[in-house]
C-alpha cells in the first residue's frame, strides 16, 4: 500500500491524493496536524533521501522561526522536522522501500502505474 505522509489542505497533497484517486491506488494518509512524525520516522526517510529534498526551507515556518538566521546543521534540522512537521516537504510518500518527495505527475506513472 501507499503511504502518503502530508497534510490535507496542501496543494501538492491534494494533487497526490487526486492523483491516486484518479487511478484507483489504494493509498492512506497520516496528517502531520493529527498525527506528527518523530525524528527516527524522518532518519528512516533520510537513509534514502537528502536533507535538500525533505527540508523545506522556503515555508512559513521557516521563515516565522528564522531559521535561516541559526544556520541550522543537519542534526539540529532533524530536531526541527520533529518538532514542526510542516517543515517537511510534501507530500512524502512511501512505497515499496522507497521514499518520493513532493509531487510530479510524471515520475508518478512510471512508479506507480
Amino acid at each position: 500500500m501507499i503511504k502518503i505522509y502530508g497534510i490535507k489542505n496542501c496543494d501538492s497533497v491534494k494533487k497526490a491524493l487526486s492523483f491516486f484517486k484518479k487511478n484507483n491506488l489504494e493509498f492512506s494518509l497520516q496528517d502531520f496536524k493529527t498525527k506528527p512524525v518523530d525524528s527516527s520516522c524522518i532518519k528512516h526517510w533520510l537513509t534514502q533521501i537528502d536533507m535538500k529534498l525533505l527540508f523545506n526551507s522556503r515555508s512559513t515556518t521557516y521563515k516565522t522561526f528564522k531559521l535561516k538566521e541559526l544556520n541550522l546543521n543537519d542534526n539540529e534540522k532533524i530536531d526541527w522536522l520533529s518538532k514542526q512537521n510542516l517543515l517537511i516537504k510534501r507530500p512524502v510518500i512511501e512505497y515499496k522501500d522507497k521514499i518520493i518527495i513532493g509531487f510530479n505527475e510524471e515520475n508518478y506513472t512510471k512508479v506507480f502505474l
